[in-house]
């Protein structure tokens, strides 16, 4: 890697918290089987809508399926990155869970900080969010009432709600609406994360110099760590389904595995693994058991 860019983080400290993000995927990274797949019950209709007016290959569409389930719980530890990089930033901290008013961040500068309308304060607790839309308005209702009790604990403060995705770069009074009135202040603040990298770091770009040398680091940690490789099966183990329902048409076949996932105990369904008529309490256990190309269900431990 070329000689380090970054004035506000050392070249460890950023290593070692794309690391601790990237440690975060944890069982996410584990391979997904067929069973793995149909933990929640996969929704077939939807997955055969989307293939044909996608377009799509069997393959992508159940890689996008994997994906999908892989992602849902990936915003959080999106969401640590976020958060957490500001512990190795100066004059920043990041408070444990629940602790000093259960803050995200907290950025205090001896020298003042200067708000956008002239305001100098010494503090900014901030509230921090992936995406300007993740709050109702209840959460929106609490987080602006913590704000302003915050204010009057502490006069010589500002509270931002920061946000990694926001709808424009910004540094703006928070303007919302508590007990159905509409409420401001101008030490309440919306804020991009972009504009509160500037804030702490005193670098207008700060936040753009960490985007641009993020994908080289993220590869270099990735490359010389022992992070987990999925070695996915779901596919091949539909096809075996798919080889076990009776039907020359792969494109139908496949179809049919994917409907068992879901529909495995409904009627006109269960004749479909070896001619059964009725649902019994281990069809899915059978299903799962065609997958793994083993014939007999009582094998599968």
């Amino acid at each position: 890697m070329k000689s380090w860019g970054l004035s506000f983080i050392a070249e460890d400290n950023f290593k070692k918290h794309v690391a601790a993000t990237i440690e975060k995927y944890g069982e996410k990274l584990e391979s997904f089987d067929i069973k793995r797949f149909n933990k929640n019950i996969v929704d077939p209709i939807k997955l055969i809508f989307d293939k044909t007016v996608y377009q799509i290959s069997w393959k992508e569409i159940v890689g996008n399926e994997i994906f999908r389930q892989r992602d849902k719980s990936n915003n959080n530890d999106i969401g640590y990155f976020h958060q957490r990089i500001f512990q190795y930033i100066d004059k920043c901290r990041v408070p444990e869970n629940g602790k000093e008013g259960g803050w995200d961040v907290i950025y205090q500068n001896p020298d003042g900080i200067v708000l956008p309308d002239g305001d100098v304060v010494h503090t900014v607790y901030v509230e921090m969010k992936n995406k300007h839309n993740t709050m109702n308005s209840a959460s929106s209702g609490k987080t602006y009432i913590k704000m302003q009790s915050q204010l009057l604990d502490d006069d010589d403060c500002a509270c931002f709600l920061v946000e990694a995705i926001a709808q424009k770069s910004q540094n703006i009074k928070w303007e919302t609406t508590v007990d159905q009135k509409k409420v401001s202040h101008r030490r309440i603040r919306r804020v991009s994360i972009d504009q509160f990298y500037a804030l702490v770091t005193g670098e207008q770009d700060a936040f753009y110099q960490m985007c641009m040398i993020l994908p080289e680091v993220i590869s270099d940690v990735v490359t010389n760590s022992e992070s987990k490789v999925p070695h996915d099966t779901v596919l091949a183990e539909l096809k075996n389904i798919a080889n076990s329902v009776g039907e020359m048409d792969e494109d139908v076949a496949m179809a049919i595995a994917i409907y068992l996932l879901g529909f495995n105990s409904y009627s006109g369904f269960t004749k479909r693994i070896h001619d059964q008529d009725e649902a019994d309490e281990n069809m899915l256990k059978r299903i799962y058991a065609y997958a793994k190309g083993i014939d007999d269900c009582s094998k599968e431990k």
